[in-house]
């Protein structure tokens, strides 16, 4: 077991006062909010930054990805940061940086700058969310901690449903550095309510970090993130920079197995992967993240590309995801003492399933209410699935490897996002090419659809008008089964998840308990 964690002192006792703890529980979730919020709100403002820095397409990509490497790496470290220096002086210290690495990518002046910035902004905002976790637990009592739970998971999955449309309306009426200014007063008066009302935890100088396999995973976890956001780009294998990546990756992740196995005190406590629950909890927050994202990564392009709606009206259309959630987090909160968590879950992936069977027979010609409909009902089986999955991941772990445990749930929900995005991108590519091939090859100037009616006229193949029309048509379509195909994959996911849930343990006590655990 690591050092850190057998050091963690207790948890300070619940706040006094009622409104003591309602002002830390809105600090916390405000501060959830804005790194989760940080996720995505820069994606729409990037076309806007690339011509103001005129920087080409592959290096303002690195706005992204330096984000997402950084707050990668330092998610890990949170339950020896906190067991060291403090839990509230590290949450005080996170949110300040955070919010001051905000103002400085707004104030940037050329790409360089704002990618030093955003590494800042991700190494500060990544401990934000597994130390918002474990004060959630902390400060209310066993019988109340699902309803608390359920408002602090709202926090984690809004941010990336709002952070586009939020983005979008920033940049089109004032400017791209809004993005960031954005979080400026959220996190003053977040460490400020932090600093006055959270009580601290007691540090420890016995504490120590296992260096090497700190420096593996941040290697095996850097190398690897990079890998995911530059692949498509770089033709993936195609690429010797990919090539790279990749064997970096996979030198550092077995340089940590060694290391975990091998070391006295290795840098993650084996005592977390021992537990049943914490691990199958895992695995379904690690499916469910990439069930999530993936799919909005996929809808956003579809709505715009395809059906042709505006930014700002695809963010909205897509906007009913988050009623859906905030619906079935307050549903949970009072049904969590009477059903089983693991029933709830399992609703949830069945839900989630049914909505991506619907969505594999989608067309462009689908009408806009089915689109807000579908995800309305998406946003709802997220819900049943996230909150309970709290429960299951923590039911059963001991209260000092609490905060160590949510550094890693975190992990694993950041690198589940990432690769669920990655890999639906990279098919979505390849199958639109394997499908145009598949189709051209129907097209003749013998096919009779094109011999006679209305497609003889505008899909002529004896002009050159017709045959850029009737491929850009072929490539249309061609895409549209793309895009189906990546909703099949997501749908086996879902369905695939469900048999874990036999695998978890129920918790000694009654559900609304162990929540806590």
């Amino acid at each position: 077991m690591t050092a850190a964690s057998t050091t963690i002192q207790a948890a300070p006792a619940a706040p006094s006062s009622t409104a003591n703890r309602t002002i830390i529980t809105v600090c916390t979730v405000v501060a959830t909010l804005m790194q989760s919020l940080d996720s995505t709100i820069a994606n729409v403002a990037l076309p806007y930054m690339q011509g103001s820095m005129a920087a080409s397409q592959d290096e303002i990509n690195w706005v992204l990805t330096s984000y997402i490497v950084a707050a990668a790496i330092m998610t890990a470290p949170t339950g020896f940061l906190a067991a060291k220096f403090g839990r509230t002086r590290l949450f005080v210290t996170a949110v300040s940086g955070f919010t001051m690495a905000s103002v400085l990518c707004g104030l940037a002046q050329s790409l360089g700058q704002i990618v030093v910035f955003r590494v800042l902004q991700g190494m500060f905002g990544a401990a934000l969310v597994p130390l918002s976790q474990s004060v959630m637990y902390d400060i209310y009592p066993v019988e109340q901690r699902a309803r608390a739970m359920s408002v602090w998971t709202m926090g984690v999955m809004v941010g990336p449903i709002l952070g586009p449309i939020l983005g979008g309306w920033l940049t089109e009426n004032y400017t791209w550095r809004w993005v960031f200014y954005i979080n400026v007063p959220l996190g003053v008066l977040t460490a400020l309510g932090l600093a006055t009302f959270l009580k601290e935890t007691k540090p420890s100088n016995a504490v120590r970090l296992d260096w090497i396999g700190f420096g593996a995973l941040s290697l095996a976890i850097g190398a690897f993130q990079t890998m995911l956001d530059r692949g498509e780009t770089l033709d993936w294998f195609g690429s010797s920079e990919i090539i790279i990546e990749a064997c970096l990756a996979a030198l550092g992740f077995y340089l940590f197995l060694v290391q975990f196995f091998l070391a006295r005190r290795p840098f993650l406590s084996p005592r977390l992967f021992k537990d049943v629950n914490f691990v199958v909890g895992l695995t379904l927050y690690f499916t469910n993240g990439m069930i999530m994202y993936a799919t909005l990564a996929l809808l956003a392009p579809y709505l715009q590309t395809l059906m042709n709606y505006p930014v700002v009206t695809a963010g909205f259309v897509l906007a009913p995801r988050g009623a859906g959630l905030a619906l079935a987090a307050l549903v949970c909160s009072r049904l969590m003492g009477t059903i089983s968590p693991r029933t709830l879950v399992g609703l949830g992936f069945a839900t989630g399933a049914y909505v991506l069977y619907h969505m594999t027979g989608w067309t462009p010609d689908i009408s806009e209410a089915t689109v807000i409909g579908i995800g309305f009902v998406q946003g709802i089986s997220l819900g049943f699935i996230t909150i309970p999955i709290n429960i299951i991941t923590f039911a059963t772990l001991p209260a000092e490897l609490r905060t160590e445990g949510a550094g890693v749930y975190s992990l694993v929900r950041n690198l589940g996002s990432a690769i669920g995005i990655s890999i639906t991108g990279a098919l979505l590519s390849i199958n639109t090419q394997v499908n145009h091939a598949v189709l051209a090859a129907e097209v003749t100037p013998f096919a009779r659809a094109f011999q006679s009616g209305a497609a003889s006229h505008f899909w002529h193949l004896g002009t050159v008008h017709g045959s850029v029309l009737l491929n850009e048509e072929v490539t249309r379509q061609a895409r549209i089964i793309a895009y189906i195909d990546d909703f099949k994959l997501m749908l086996v996911l879902a369905v695939g998840a469900l048999p874990l849930l036999l695998l978890t343990r129920p918790p000694k006590r009654k559900p609304a308990v162990a929540a806590g655990s």
